[in-house]
């Protein structure tokens, strides 16, 4: 009924325009004219659109698999209410429910809500807002972008932190804070105890043993204050898949876990990211997690081969004292013999150097198979690739580097156990 009102009240307004112009539509009929007109006048009564106002709100940062909401405030200061369909669009990978409905009157605001759940790390931007306003009627209508600019930084999801706990407790287990004692020589000297098979006969303390009964042991604390850089290899290695996501991004996983148990241990963490050019860095944060997480989300890899004697020479330049230098990259032979290994012993020199590798699980499935000939030929394949990285492992140790080589869910506990191990034989 409200329609039909409407209807006859413009039709009742279009009567003298159609009369004017009846001569001029000799050959339209009168019905299809005054529908036109009526369609006309109702495209007229639409809200304006480009008067609309338009202002932001919300979060700036959500780590990726979780949700957020961005609101979005809109003004009419115009004299007609809008009746519209408002799409705020946002790229596919921010996962927006971007479409709302929205009914303005005249001089009012509305508040839309827009929710985000990301697919892919990174700075996500909002595209546009688009506002269709319809006539009273519904038969036309006025359409408009905006531009009201905000991002959203999607951040590494740290899915690692649930080995924190873990960690910490063997961390408190090596500081003695839970009546521990540590066997093996350390770099703090702690308090004595008797002898047990198995200690390290060079904690023996002569003199102790002298005024005691039975031979009596020095035992150690792990130093604090220790210095630990993760470098990032964000060069071609770094792409390669493992499942659905890249190598960086188990890495970042791994790198996040140990910076966090490091940071709990007293040690300072810095981190660098670096393919051919420095692409983040973080140095002596005193809020670390936060900082680190940030430096990392807008990573990408970059499908150029990496410059080791470049990174090489940024971690000498920007670390002076003896560290624990624990770089990500891939342990395929070919780049490490042309890159890493003529710079090898001007790292190793200096520092003390571990090399963390994401492996593919798929490598060994295929190593196992032996179904037909396609499986055996697969499995020759995996078992040259496996070969080939044992025999780099091998290699590295001759050098006195630390490899830990894992499939992305083994890599962030390795790595935090051998950081563990290595604080706990005083080696950092």
């Amino acid at each position: 009924m409200a329609v039909t009102g409407r209807l006859g009240l413009l039709a009742l307004l279009a009567a003298p325009v159609v009369g004017f112009l009846l001569p001029s539509w000799a050959g339209i009929g009168l019905a299809a004219a005054v529908l036109l007109l009526v369609v006309v006048l109702d495209l007229l009564l639409a809200g304006s659109v480009r008067r609309l106002q338009f202002a932001r709100s919300g979060a700036t940062s959500v780590r990726l698999g979780e949700e957020c909401e961005v609101t979005l405030t809109v003004a009419n200061p115009g004299g007609r209410p809008v009746r519209a369909w408002l799409r705020d669009a946002w790229p596919p990978s921010a996962g927006a429910e971007d479409r709302h409905r929205l009914t303005l009157p005249a001089g009012e605001r509305r508040v839309v809500t827009t929710r985000l759940l990301p697919t892919r790390r990174g700075d996500r931007t909002a595209v546009r807002v688009t506002v269709r306003s319809t006539g009273p009627l519904g038969l036309a209508a006025r359409q408009g972008s905006h531009d009201v600019p905000w991002t959203v930084r999607v951040l590494p999801p740290f899915h690692s932190r649930k080995h924190l706990p873990s960690r910490l407790a063997r961390l408190q287990q090596l500081d003695g804070r839970n009546a521990v004692l540590i066997r093996g020589q350390g770099t703090e000297f702690d308090s004595l105890r008797e002898y047990v098979i198995g200690d390290d006969v060079r904690s023996i303390d002569w003199r102790a043993s002298a005024r005691a009964s039975d031979v009596m042991v020095r035992t150690w604390r792990p130093e604090r204050d220790r210095h630990v850089v993760l470098v990032l290899d964000t060069g071609r290695v770094s792409a390669g898949r493992v499942g659905d996501a890249p190598r960086l991004d188990a890495a970042m996983d791994a790198a996040l876990l140990l910076a966090v148990l490091a940071a709990r241990a007293g040690d300072r963490v810095d981190l660098l990211a670096y393919d051919r050019q420095v692409h983040a860095a973080v140095q002596g944060s005193t809020d670390l997690l936060p900082a680190l997480v940030n430096a990392m989300a807008p990573l990408e890899p970059s499908l150029v081969e990496t410059d080791a004697r470049g990174m090489v020479a940024e971690v000498l330049r920007r670390t002076r004292r003896r560290a624990l230098v624990v770089l990500l990259t891939g342990l395929d032979a070919a780049p490490l013999e042309e890159g890493l290994f003529p710079v090898l012993s001007k790292l190793t020199s200096r520092h003390q150097l571990m090399i963390a590798s994401v492996a593919d699980p798929r490598v060994a499935e295929m190593a196992a198979g032996r179904g037909d000939a396609e499986a055996v030929y697969d499995a020759a394949a995996a078992e040259r690739v496996l070969a080939e990285r044992r025999q780099v492992t091998a290699r590295l140790a001759r050098h006195g580097v630390e490899v830990v080589d894992a499939v992305p869910e083994d890599l962030p506990p390795r790595l935090a156990d051998r950081y563990l191990a290595l604080k706990a034989a005083g080696r950092l």
